[in-house]
Parts: C-alpha cells; structure tokens; sequence
C-alpha cells in the first residue's frame, strides 16, 4: 500500500483509509455490520492489506468499541482517528445538537478512549463545527489534550476556511476532513487552496458517493426500508435518475480501463494530489480488498479528462444533505 503525509505536521498512513461507520450503525446502511467477529476480521484484513488509517467517530453506535476489540495486539500498525462533537444520548438523530465547549470536549475523549480501549487516540476531529463557541475555545481545549498525551494530532470536519485558519492559529490543524468525491467537488473551491496554503492535509469521506458511484444500486427500492439515505436528496426520485445517468458513464469508462467503478472513483481522487486521502467505508471484505486496489490504479490524462468532462464540478443531482444536515456544514 502507498503512503501518504497527512500535512506538514502529521503522520505517515496509507493512501487510502478505512471509514468504520457501517461497523456500528445498523440503522444507517443497509449493509452494516452487527457482529463483532465480523468487524474484527475486516478491520484485520484492512490492516494486513497495509491500511493504516482507521476512521470512526463516538456517534458511530459501537464502532469504537469493535475497532477497539480489532486493535488489542496490533495498535502499533494503526494510525486511530476518531471525532467528537456532534451531541450522543439522542434517540431521534435530527435532535443531536452540536457541542463545542472545552468540558464536553475533555469529556468526550476520555469516554472514546475507554471505548477504543487505547491510551491514546492520533487523531481527534472536531466532528461538526459549534458555531455557538469560539472555535481558538475548542480546539484550545483539544491542545489540551494533545499536551497531556491523550491525543497526538488535531483535525476539523466539515469546516470552512476561516474556521480552519483560525483553528490553526491555536494549535496545528494535520488534517481537515470533508465529503469529497467525482460527484461532491465543493471543497475545490475554497476549502482545498487553503489547505494546501497552511500544510494541511484533506481526508475524504464518502469518495464513492455512498456506494451510489460503485454501481451497485438501480433503484431506491433496493435499500432497506430503514437505510438513511432513502432521505437523501441525491436518493430522491428524480434525482436518483439523473445521477444514475452519471454512474452508467463511469461504468462505461471503467470497463475500457479495465478496473470498477469503485476503483475508477478512487483512483480519481487519489490523482487529485497526494495530500488527499480517501476513506471508503464498507462491511465486506470482498469490497475492501476491492477498495486496496485502487490505491495501484494509474490514471492517464486522457482518462482524467474523459471523467472530466461526464462529471464536472456540480454535476450531481440533489444536496449532498437533507436541509438540516446541510446546515451543520461549512462553519
């Protein structure tokens, strides 16, 4: 597996992560994972594949708590991000509010901590911005934290430019983490250049679009009737068949590369620069070993710009979020 810098001031991890959601939220994917066993053999596949990047977050449902019960014995080959900040103890997700007070900072690392079962977590994320507290007020409480050894780097999620700027005058921001895929190309317009002004690496979330650019849907119907993103705009009728459209493209572009659609997708947004690390989450092994691939997936300009031009910035269909979700984003 290659690997990658995370900024100027962070770890070394592979160029392509493993976003650990789907190990916990049964109620939000179709095909998460509900048994422990399961999720610890995937994260070990990830990690003899040489993924070394782990990403998971306390609202997760137990995904701490498997990648915890994963890395007994191997924490040394794992670079462990997890995130606080968006509020737990709701049972409705749309009434989780967002806290950024220095207290339920403290707090919400040392419950991740004993989650994760480790001494310390590499990287800490700021899940969503608190736009009620002053940003140099958190992130100096995650200092804090940095200096009394319980957290070895900082990131932000879903932050907007002078937020980050701000943040970094604090305490070194290594990494900001943000959606970013062929079909969600927002951040290349503000959000990327000052990253890379500042030495700041970009960690992307959802590079498959949701599993939507892997291909694997045909018609909303086929997620289960509890999966969330059946209330997702790009989900949505109309929507789904506008973006469906782009996937055929892709596809059609995959198979003269000779590779899929998921490696096609990611081998895109490795290309984008080498300070962007792409996370795909997944609960089968079949799609990970898939995934790992793409990491040795060479694009030629020709390539990139026939993908260029089916899937130019704002192609897609529909917000990325749901009204509410959309608000919490970009502050």
């Amino acid at each position: 597996m290659h690997q990658r810098r995370l900024g100027n001031q962070g770890p070394q991890v592979s160029a392509l992560g493993l976003g650990c959601m789907s190990l916990g939220l049964a109620d939000a994917y179709s095909s998460a994972i509900d048994s422990d066993q399961a999720a610890v053999t995937l994260i070990h596949r990830a990690l003899d594949l040489g993924i070394t990047l782990l990403d998971t977050a306390n609202i997760y449902g137990d995904s701490e708590l498997k990648v915890g019960q994963a890395l007994r014995g191997r924490r040394s080959q794992a670079i462990l991000a997890t995130k606080f900040g968006i509020q737990t103890g709701h049972v409705n997700a749309a009434e989780r509010g967002i806290n950024g007070r220095p207290e339920y900072v403290r707090t919400c690392c040392d419950e991740s901590l004993m989650r994760l079962d480790v001494d310390y977590i590499d990287i800490y994320y700021q899940h969503r911005i608190d736009p009620t507290v002053p940003i140099e007020e958190t992130v100096g409480a995650m200092a804090g934290l940095v200096r009394s050894g319980k957290v070895r780097y900082l990131g932000l999620s879903e932050a907007a430019p002078a937020t980050i700027r701000r943040a970094h005058k604090v305490h070194p921001i290594a990494v900001v983490q943000t959606e970013y895929s062929i079909w969600t190309r927002d951040v290349e317009e503000l959000v990327l250049p000052t990253l890379r002004e500042l030495g700041i690496a970009l960690v992307a979330y959802s590079p498959l679009g949701r599993g939507f650019l892997a291909g694997r849907f045909l018609a909303v119907e086929e997620l289960a009737a509890n999966d969330w993103r059946r209330g997702n705009p790009r989900f949505q009728t109309d929507n789904f068949a506008r973006n469906l459209a782009l996937v055929e493209h892709l596809q059609a572009l995959s198979r003269k590369k000779g590779c899929t659609p998921s490696q096609l997708a990611l081998a895109w947004l490795l290309s984008q620069g080498t300070d962007i690390v792409p996370i795909p989450g997944t609960s089968n092994l079949s799609r990970l070993e898939e995934n790992a691939a793409a990491a040795d997936v060479q694009l030629t300009p020709a390539e990139s710009a026939g993908i260029e031009q089916i899937a130019p910035p704002g192609v897609a269909a529909g917000a990325r979020y749901a009204p509410a979700g959309m608000e919490s984003l970009n502050h």
